[in-house]
């Protein structure tokens, strides 16, 4: 099995992992999970994440093949706009985003200008498809539980598994967004730990939990089942549900979630213009 060359950009205001992942036989590579810079205060947007990842790829005249979003992101903007434009490649999602787009386009009263087909992807993603990097070969898990949405993307021994998963020491993702639940996120994460013991496994977002000095994002699968706070060890489902049911409840929503689902759910692209040519985000009163 080849073993893919795998960079992290890390955006601490938003603590995500952006991942280009490069064929080490060609200049063939996939970016996971790309971060605009959003202030809301302002209401500003910036690209100094996406402009680094450019940068990587420039410097090392790398070829990109796709631009993967492991789901609809709740706690960062998507740049896969703007890398498309700068630096080609495919964007890609899971199938189910038409669940969210439903979801989202209801809760933020979108018109019927907005098209929940998921059209704004180049390429709806399914259970068990597969796609090249280069001579990378690449598989399509369906991992859903914190969206119905969620992907985990593995190419050859690596595993990039978005929120579905954290570090062993942070544990699980959040389940209490709508279309999630833990019972579901449970049987992903079992399909993710039947990899084989060395997969790496790739987190997109790491808290630095207590005690830990450095952030982190590398992991296997082997440190996972037998370390992971919330599921390693053989946690039963009964035990998981209800330890993640409790957990959720105690969380607050992600301070960026207004704009990131807007944004997200359209592919990273920003709502149209109005009228007036300026582009405006909603904020639906007790909406979420």
């Amino acid at each position: 099995m080849s073993r893919p060359d795998v960079k992290a950009f890390f955006d601490e205001a938003t603590f995500t992992v952006t991942f280009v992942v490069t064929d080490p036989g060609s200049t063939a590579c996939a970016i996971v999970d790309s971060v605009l810079d959003f202030d809301y205060a302002s209401g500003r947007t910036d690209t100094r994440s996406a402009d680094a990842v450019i940068a990587y790829v420039q410097e090392n005249a790398l070829e990109v093949a796709w631009i993967l979003e492991t789901h609809v992101h709740a706690d960062h903007l998507s740049a896969a706009p703007y890398l498309q434009e700068r630096v080609g490649g495919k964007i890609g999602i899971g199938d189910r985003i038409k669940v969210v787009q439903d979801t989202f386009g209801k809760i933020f009263n979108e018109g019927t200008e907005f098209q929940r087909d998921g059209s704004q992807f180049d390429r709806l993603f399914v259970e068990g498809d597969r796609f090249q990097v280069g001579a990378l070969q690449g598989r399509v898990l369906h991992t859903p539980g914190h969206t119905p949405a969620c992907l985990t993307y593995v190419i050859e021994d690596a595993a990039f598994v978005g929120d579905t998963l954290f570090m062993p020491d942070y544990g699980t993702a959040r389940c209490d967004f709508p279309g999630g639940s833990a019972e579901v996120l449970y049987d992903s994460i079992q399909k993710i730990l039947s990899l084989p013991d060395e997969t790496r496994i790739f987190v997109a977002h790491d808290y630095k939990a207590p005690g830990r000095e450095e952030f982190a994002w590398e992991t296997t699968v082997a440190e996972e089942k037998s370390r992971n706070i919330h599921i390693g060890g053989g946690t039963s489902k009964e035990d998981f549900v209800k330890m993640r049911t409790a957990r959720d409840a105690t969380l607050d929503m992600p301070k960026l979630i207004i704009p990131s689902l807007q944004v997200n759910m359209r592919a990273g692209q920003m709502p149209p213009p109005e009228d007036d040519g300026k582009t405006y985000l909603k904020i639906p009163v007790n909406g979420i």
